[in-house]
């Protein structure tokens, strides 16, 4: 029998309520298939593209189970990994709502920030731990958090966890909660070391998949588009200047830090997302593109499975992938919760057998369509639109994404999304208005060398204290 709602399911009915309250009633396909099992309490191997429904997929048979029991003392009784602290931050925001309205307690455990009010939390007593493993081994180590009365244990994202050499500590982890407990391993793949833990932490697991290996070519079009190297520029300014949330994903911070600036030089407002920006600074940047307010983020691949934003139109390559797994984290930015989107692919002559071999290995029916500034077929395609060479000066920006006690009143012209095309507010839009005299608007796009130096992106990422939404 199909389930057709979370009740069918076996989730509990106060988060049913929960969840309808959102408008939540109807499970996407990993939830209807994984979560039966988990609430039985069998251990559960999820094998799902990002986007798929995964949190509720683990989270809601978790609060389910534990709400029907009771909390021994202060020990948590729930913990759920994640390779970085954006991740974790957003787990949070999803589950500690939920946990509420259960009567459960949960808390975000990882770096960046304080250890006093994670320490504090774990002192009054806790049901759920979500974090990154480097802080949970280091309040492990601090003898604040004990993980004796786990009952359920769950890793999300475990390939990236391999990715980013976390496997040690999410060993020293599953070592230390009880062998009797149950276990939830999600990921979009079974390599590099995750075969492993699966055949030594899961007993007889239900396994679950679902678009697991490939993008997904129902909801997702791609295009790889043909350029020449002096149309670079423009062409990115084009794409980027379409209504709606945009993603662009290039190879460097230096990068980055580069696009971004000279879209807004182009009148697109557009930041930087990446590793070697503080904390707050990438916090706020990413509650900017959630609300509406900065609708074009140019990202490294440190976002390429932080950013998990509904509503993201269209994906954008200026630097193309290292491998055909990194093509379909980035691409699943977009066509998210049963969404369409666009995956588009600049491709100078170098890249062009090198893109295709890409497409082919992450089962991608790209159409390749050669692009030039000003074509009707790339602003069908795309959405581009001729940028307005009025720039965006850093002033506005930087009072965009600064912290709220320092942002001053809102301009009484200006709603929820920002900046818009003509003057226009709205989600998505773009500033078509400088702070006066024009400045040149040229485009130089991201660093096209080596990957370089391993910076911040691919360290253990740590965030904050959060308890709730």
């Amino acid at each position: 029998m199909t389930a057709t709602d979370f009740a069918e399911l076996g989730v509990d009915p106060v988060l049913v309520d929960r969840l309808a309250e959102d408008g939540i009633t109807t499970p996407f396909p990993i939830q209807a298939a994984a979560i039966p099992d988990a609430v039985s309490g069998r251990d559960v191997l999820g094998r799902g593209r990002t986007g798929s429904g995964k949190t509720l997929g683990f989270g809601l048979p978790l609060l389910t189970r534990l709400a029907k029991g009771h909390r021994p003392g202060r020990s948590p009784r729930g913990i759920i990994l994640l390779p970085t602290r954006e991740l974790a931050t957003q787990v949070s925001d999803v589950l500690a709502p939920l946990a509420r309205a259960i009567g459960l307690r949960t808390v975000l455990v990882a770096g960046g920030m304080s250890y006093s009010p994670q320490l504090r939390s774990l002192e009054q007593g806790i049901d759920v731990v979500i974090g990154t493993p480097g802080r949970l081994i280091d309040l492990m180590d601090r003898g604040a958090l004990e993980l004796d009365s786990i009952e359920i244990t769950v890793l999300d994202e475990a390939d990236h966890m391999a990715d980013l050499g976390f496997l040690p500590d999410v060993t020293t982890i599953l070592d230390a909660v009880p062998a009797d407990g149950q276990r939830m391993l999600f990921s979009a793949t079974l390599d590099r070391g995750i075969d492993r833990l699966v055949a030594t932490y899961l007993t007889d697991p239900s396994t679950h998949e679902v678009d697991a290996a490939q993008a997904s070519v129902e909801t997702m079009t791609h295009y790889l588009l043909p350029i020449a190297p002096a149309d670079k520029k423009s062409i990115t300014a084009e794409i980027a200047n379409r209504e709606g949330r945009t993603v662009i994903f290039v190879r460097t911070q230096l990068g980055a830090d580069r696009v971004s600036e000279e879209l807004r030089n182009a009148g697109v407002m557009a930041g930087a997302l990446h590793g070697g920006l503080p904390q707050g600074a990438r916090n706020r940047t990413l509650e900017a593109f959630k609300n509406g307010s900065l609708p074009v983020l140019v990202a490294t691949d440190v976002a390429a499975r932080g950013i998990h934003v509904d509503e993201v139109g269209l994906v954008l390559q200026v630097d193309p992938p290292a491998d055909s797994k990194t093509y379909l984290h980035r691409a699943g930015r977009t066509a998210r919760a049963g969404q369409t989107g666009v995956v588009a692919t600049l491709v100078l002559p170098d890249q062009r057998r090198q893109v295709r071999r890409l497409a082919r290995d992450a089962g991608v029916d790209a159409i390749e369509l050669k692009a030039r500034p000003g074509d009707t077929e790339l602003a069908e395609a795309t959405g581009a639109s001729g940028a307005t060479g009025e720039y965006i000066s850093a002033r506005d920006y930087e009072k965009l994404i600064a912290p709220r006690s320092d942002r001053g009143p809102r301009s009484g012209n200006r709603r929820q999304g920002g900046f818009g095309r003509s003057g226009r507010g709205g989600p998505g839009g773009r500033s078509n208005r400088g702070p006066g005299n024009g400045k040149p608007s040229g485009f130089s796009g991201s660093n096209s060398g080596g990957a370089g130096r391993r910076n911040s992106d691919s360290r253990p990422e740590r965030a904050a204290y959060h308890s709730g939404r």
